[in-house]
C-alpha cells in the first residue's frame, strides 16, 4: 500500500468554474451568468458583486432561465446558464432541445451539485438521468471534468466554442490534475494563468478527446467527471497488490465520444469497465458498449454506476460505497473480469 500515489486534491470544480468566469468576465463584457436562484450554490455570489451588469437572476424558474440565456446567446452574448444539474436537465428540457440546441444558440448549460451531491436530499435532487436525456438531443457537446485543470480548460473551451454545451459539476473537492500525482509546492493556482514547471498544458485537455490519466497494459478503466478519481485509486490498488496495471482514461465529453481513443482500447483485446456517476442506463458505459458492439470488439466489458433502482440516501461517499465506486470496490471488480 506505500506504493499507492495519491494527487493533490485541490478545490471543487464548482470554485475552479466560479473563478474563471470571474476572469473571461474581467475582459470580456459579453460574458453573462444567468443562474435560478443559485448563484450561492453556483459559488458566484462574488461574480455578481463584482459584475452586476453581467449577472442574471431569473428566480426558482429554471424554463425561464433556459429562455432568457437563449435569448441572450442571440443577441451574440456569451452565456452561462447555471443550474442544479436535477433540475436544469429535467425541468427545463424542453427549452434545452428547442431554445438551444434546436436554435442553435450558443449557451453554456451549468449543471452544478450533480450526480449525487445532493446525496441527503433524496432522489429528487439526485441528477442520475442527464447523460441520458441529453445525449439524445442533437447539437449539444455534454462534458463531466473530472479534476481542476480540466475544469479550467472546459470553461475556456466553452466559452470559444459558440455552440450549445453542457457542463457537469459536483460539489467536492477534487484532484488539482490527475495527470501529474506528485505535487509539490502546494496547490497552483490555475485560473491566474500562471503555470508551474510540473503543470499541464492545454494540448493534453480538447473538448471530444478523451485524456489518458494513467497508463496500463492490463485492462482500462474508463471514467467521467468525479468517478475518475476513484477510478484512479483502483489502478493503483491493482498496481500495488497484485501487479496489475490498468489503464485509466478521463472521457470527460460523453458527447461527442472519443471513438477513435475508444477504438484504440478495444483492440488491444483487454477488459474494459465504465465508471459513471449516473444511472446505468444511457449514459457514458451504454455508449461505450453500442460502440464496441457496432464494430465488432468482444472485450470483457463492465458497467459500474447507479443500478435502476431508487437510490440510497446519504452523502456522496456514502452512496458511492454503498454501490461500490470506489477505489475498492472497482478494484474487485477488476478482477472479477481478470479471473
Amino acid at each position: 500500500m506505500n506504493d499507492i500515489k495519491m494527487p493533490t486534491v485541490g478545490l471543487a470544480n464548482l470554485e475552479v468554474f466560479a473563478a474563471t468566469l470571474e476572469s473571461l468576465a474581467a475582459v470580456d463584457r459579453n460574458i453573462i451568468a444567468v443562474t435560478s436562484d443559485s448563484r450561492g450554490s453556483g459559488k458566484l455570489t462574488p461574480f455578481g458583486q463584482k459584475f452586476p451588469k453581467q449577472i442574471v437572476e431569473v428566480g426558482i424558474a429554471e424554463q425561464n432561465l433556459v429562455g432568457v440565456a437563449a435569448g441572450l446567446a442571440s443577441a451574440g452574448k456569451t452565456v452561462f446558464a447555471v443550474s442544479p444539474a436535477c433540475f436544469l436537465t429535467a425541468r427545463a428540457l424542453e427549452q434545452i432541445k428547442n431554445d438551444v440546441a434546436y436554435s442553435d444558440n450558443a449557451v453554456v448549460l451549468v449543471g452544478i451539485s450533480a450526480g449525487v451531491s445532493y446525496g441527503a436530499l433524496g432522489t429528487t435532487h439526485h441528477s442520475l438521468h442527464d447523460y441520458a436525456v441529453l445525449r439524445a438531443i442533437n447539437n449539444l457537446v455534454v462534458v463531466a471534468p473530472a479534476d481542476n485543470f480540466e475544469t479550467e480548460q472546459a470553461i475556456l473551451q466553452a466559452a470559444a466554442l459558440k455552440k450549445p454545451i453542457y457542463l457537469r459539476f459536483g460539489k467536492k473537492n477534487m484532484p488539482v490534475d490527475l495527470v501529474i500525482s506528485d505535487w509539490s509546492g502546494g496547490v497552483p493556482q490555475l485560473v491566474t494563468g500562471e503555470k508551474t514547471d510540473n503543470q499541464s498544458t492545454s494540448n493534453l485537455f480538447q473538448l471530444g478527446k478523451g485524456r489518458v490519466i494513467r497508463e496500463g497494459s492490463d485492462l482500462t478503466f474508463i471514467g467521467t467527471g468525479e468517478t475518475v478519481l476513484p477510478a484512479f485509486e483502483a489502478a493503483e490498488k491493482l498496481a500495488s497488490e497484485h501487479g496489475i496495471q490498468a489503464k485509466v482514461v478521463s472521457m470527460h465529453t460523453i458527447k461527442p465520444l472519443d471513438y477513435e481513443l475508444i477504438n484504440t482500447i478495444a483492440s488491444e483485446g483487454k477488459p474494459i469497465i465504465t465508471v459513471e456517476e449516473h444511472m446505468v442506463n444511457g449514459g457514458l458505459g451504454e455508449a461505450v458498449a453500442s460502440y464496441l458492439m457496432q464494430n465488432a470488439h468482444r472485450n470483457s466489458f463492465k458497467i459500474m454506476g447507479i443500478p435502476d433502482e431508487y437510490t440510497v440516501t446519504g452523502s456522496q461517499n456514502e452512496i458511492f460505497k454503498h454501490y461500490e465506486i470506489t477505489g475498492e470496490g472497482i478494484a474487485k471488480e477488476a478482477l472479477k473480469l481478470l479471473a
